[in-house]
């Protein structure tokens, strides 16, 4: 009886395989058992680092950016898994933690277009660099999530459809745009708790 599952899992394995074979050795680093399925556009892997056992899906788009001489850096450390359609941008300085689970179309970013010349196109203006960026081990980024110049801490929740632009501390629950920290992790307690209701426990 056919199998789609088995099917389906076969075809990953070759392409990984595949994949692992022409272009690991285009990237700074490439760990074992990488999997990346399908890629729309990789730009500047020789300043890409993948850590062992990650794992990044279909179409998504890779760019480590050298500008004014300024040597890029992307790390993305083992057993990440990066979803569909996803996009990081690095011209400084990227850093996803271990073990971090990001959903479909996804944006990071440590930079930003200039659009302050109204005499030209925004397109025609340069790329400026904002802050960099590091997600914490262990965090969850939820579908359609924006990080631009803003970092994440670990184990966080960052919700569906959220614009993150400024730092979230470790062990927060952040939604909105821009994001905001609705829960914190009590370390006392051992239970997330709502923001307005932290002062009881303090």
């Amino acid at each position: 009886m056919f199998s789609f599952t088995l099917y389906s899992r076969a075809i990953k394995y070759l392409q990984r395989l595949w994949f692992a074979s022409l272009f690991a050795h285009s990237f700074k680093y490439f760990g074992k058992k990488v999997a990346i399925l399908n890629p729309d556009i990789i730009e500047g892997a020789r300043y890409i680092s993948l850590g062992d056992y990650v794992s990044i899906n279909s179409k998504v788009w890779l760019l480590a950016l050298q500008q004014d001489n300024i040597t890029p850096q992307l790390i993305i450390k083992e057993r990440t898994t990066i979803g569909r359609f996803a996009h990081i941008v690095a011209i400084r300085n990227i850093i996803i933690g271990k073990n971090v689970l990001i959903a479909d179309k996804v944006y990071i970013s440590d930079n930003l277009h200039a659009y302050e010349d109204i005499t030209r196109a925004i397109m025609d203006q340069p790329i400026v660099f904002k802050k960099c960026v590091e997600i914490g081990e262990n965090s969850w980024i939820g579908e359609n999530v924006s990080v631009i110049g803003a970092s994440i801490g670990k184990h966080c929740v960052i919700g569906a459809n959220s614009v993150v632009t400024h730092d979230i501390p470790d062990y927060s629950v952040a939604v909105g745009a821009p994001a905001r920290v609705i829960k914190r992790y009590n370390s006392t307690t051992h239970q997330w708790i709502p923001i307005e209701q932290e002062s009881t426990y303090e």
